[in-house]
């Protein structure tokens, strides 16, 4: 089956002092989503942004936002970040004790409900979940930090995990997050992921960010 791959840019790389026009630039160059990091200091290092962020981004872009909670109890945000116009609220395997009963709450409040899996984690942690959710999201880093070197077994967890998947003819996104530029886009994808994370790969300084996308998605149809 071809799936179309959707590029979420990370805000986690962008310019916060022209945050708004940086997503706004995104957008124009054909991003499909935008993809919030969200660190609590707990369960990774790193304290980063909440649920005023995905609020004030909603208003500056049409495009669905999507939130990716490392933070020990995620749980106990869901229903803000979803207040805030989340449209896809993830959260992580490793971080909540009752991971159905998140994933249900999740769902309940109305919007697509994801799980993300360190690299660390056996894929095999997803099997009774994957029926229930919407998204999955393998990280090709270990979180907490932009601009990491991608882990090249993460090709064979993402195949896995397409593989996983297919079984249960399910729709969920296969997304993958860490180290996606356009040396990694085209090996993602053809290990089975359809949604790309790219955080310094498109705002870098370097070039602009329609330039950056544009690479991108050019290096993802090359394969």
């Amino acid at each position: 089956m071809t799936r179309a791959v959707r590029i979420a840019p990370s805000i986690l790389a962008a310019d916060f002092a022209r945050l708004g026009e940086q997503v706004q630039e995104a957008e124009a160059a054909g991003a499909d989503v935008i993809h919030v990091d969200v660190m609590d200091g707990r369960f990774v290092p790193q304290i980063t942004m909440g649920p005023l962020i995905v609020e004030a981004l909603g208003r500056v872009t049409r495009l669905p936002i999507n939130a990716h909670l490392m933070i020990e109890r995620p749980e106990r945000q869901v229903e803000a970040f979803v207040e805030a116009g989340a449209a896809t609220v993830i959260v992580h395997v490793e971080a909540s004790p009752h991971l159905h009963r998140a994933v249900q709450e999740i769902k309940a409040l109305g919007v697509r409900a994801g799980v993300s899996l360190n690299p660390g984690t056996s894929v095999g942690t997803l099997h009774d979940i994957l029926p229930d959710v919407d998204h999955v999201l393998i990280m090709s880093v270990n979180p907490g930090w932009g601009g990491q070197e991608f882990i090249h077994r993460s090709l064979e967890r993402l195949r896995v995990v397409r593989e996983m998947l297919d079984g249960i003819d399910s729709e969920a996104t296969l997304e993958v997050d860490g180290g996606i530029n356009e040396k990694t886009a085209g090996a993602v994808v053809s290990a089975g992921a359809d949604m790309l994370v790219a955080g310094s790969a498109v705002f870098n300084g370097r070039e602009s960010v329609g330039a950056a996308i544009a690479r991108l998605r050019a290096a993802i149809e090359a394969g």
